[in-house]
């Protein structure tokens, strides 16, 4: 069988490095993927957008795609899955209604609320509607978030109520175009956050590795919020108990909740969860596919076929009930390696030396903006580069991610050196016997 992965980033490396290994599959294409897609075996690119539909459609018709799995969010919330549907082509993730858990934060809070699913009080706001004396009433810090898709750059934490008011006017002015026209502003949570992601199936789920990932771009969780600088799995905080309680109080009811509305959920499912000191998990945020950079630790860990899991949740009502995950027992880190100026404006078209040194050591490297110019792998985005390692322990990951991370530089390369600190403060503090 083909399979097309949608995307280019290092979440569809991911994806079609992992859907490879599958003996059933012969060909994995990736549109339009990247220089490190473009080395991968059993994987090609095609040069199509992400958000050609149509032109994506024509090529899964023309090369008898057997399954289309989309890696970003833009096509999910445009409906390309139900256009392939209406054509009768597989495609693996939510229908346009369904991912609108991605696609407008304020319909996901009204839908948090009306379903009472744990996450932070708010009031959503136009150009028209919006009232400063709200934020100067409410308790510092605030958050305040763009209505749309904002390639994760449209959450602001706010200090002072004058910075949120700010925020709040650039947003309603256009500095996120459309995204802005919309806002919310939220409470600020406290806690640790983790991200939750399932294979959903209507009425069926199936939890994946759970993991953890650093939004801020510096050290020490500062600096402006970015797409993400570096994940890990597991996420040590979640515990058994904690994990049955995200999957009674968040996954569970989100999805009886959307079939009652009668936009049954079948795809990755991502929940942003601030795990309280109560261990209350409020939902930040809910993403319609899988986490970048989430993917890359997750799928190195895991040992099922993924086209197996994709194609239980897409073959009815229980099926995904029938079969099972299986996890290497080691953890696994990945490090993101940026442009410099990531998340603002950021260099392209440095060359990338390293790659092949890094290629020789334990782990692996992911290739999220890059390309080729010529013979040379060169950066074309902000996030560049996710290397990933494992080990018995997240610190033996997190050494070996940085082996990698130090085999490969470029000008101006930026990343955090503290990818993984919570989980191995936690692992410092464990008793020796339990280590």
């Amino acid at each position: 069988m083909k399979v097309l992965i949608i995307g280019g980033g290092g979440r569809e490396h991911a994806l079609a490095w992992k859907c490879a290994q599958s003996p059933r599959v012969t060909q994995v294409i990736v549109a339009p993927g990247n220089a490190g897609t473009a080395l991968e075996p059993k994987v090609r690119n095609v040069d199509i957008p992400a958000d050609d539909t149509e032109a994506l459609l024509e090529f899964a018709i023309r090369e008898d795609i057997a399954l289309t799995v989309v890696g970003p969010e833009g096509p999910l919330v445009a409906g390309i899955v139900d256009r392939f549907a209406a054509a009768g082509r597989t495609c693996f993730g939510p229908s346009r209604a369904a991912a609108r858990l991605e696609g407008s934060k304020a319909f996901t809070k009204e839908f948090l609320r009306r379903h009472r699913i744990p996450t932070a009080s708010y009031a959503t706001f136009d150009k028209d509607t919006f009232d400063s004396s709200y934020i100067r009433a409410q308790r510092l810090p605030l958050v305040v978030k763009a209505d749309g898709l904002a390639a994760g750059k449209g959450v602001v934490i706010c200090e002072t109520h004058e910075s949120a008011i700010e925020a709040a006017a650039g947003m309603l002015g256009g500095s996120f175009g459309s995204a802005g026209h919309t806002i919310v502003v939220e409470e600020f949570l406290r806690g640790e956050e983790v991200s939750f992601i399932v294979i959903a199936s209507d009425q069926s789920v199936l939890p994946l590795a759970t993991s953890q990932d650093h939004k801020r771009r510096d050290d020490g969780d500062q600096g402006p919020n970015t797409g993400g600088m570096g994940a890990y799995s597991p996420a040590p905080i979640v515990t058994p108990a904690l994990h049955a309680r995200i999957m009674r109080e968040v996954i569970e009811p989100t999805l009886r909740g959307l079939r009652a509305d009668g936009n049954p959920y079948v795809g990755f499912l991502y929940a942003g969860l601030m795990i309280a000191a109560d261990g209350t998990p409020n939902v930040l945020e809910f993403n319609c596919r899988f986490g970048d950079p989430e993917t890359q630790p997750i799928l190195m860990r895991l040992q099922s076929d993924l086209i197996d899991l994709c194609e239980a949740a897409l073959a009815g009502p229980d099926a995904l009930d029938r079969v099972d995950a299986r996890w290497d027992p080691r953890a696994a880190l990945g490090v993101v390696m940026a442009a410099g100026g990531y998340p603002d404006a950021y260099r392209k078209g440095d060359p990338i030396a390293g790659l092949d040194a890094a290629a020789r050591l334990p782990g692996k490297v992911f290739h999220a903006g890059t390309g080729a110019d010529a013979a040379q792998i060169v950066t074309t985005g902000g996030r560049v580069l996710c290397a990933v390692g494992l080990g018995d322990s997240v610190a033996a990951a997190q050494a070996q991610a940085y082996a990698l991370v130090h085999a490969i530089h470029w000008s101006l390369v930026q990343y955090r050196r503290d990818i993984g600190h919570r989980a191995i403060e936690r692992e410092a503090r464990k008793p020796a016997s339990l280590r």
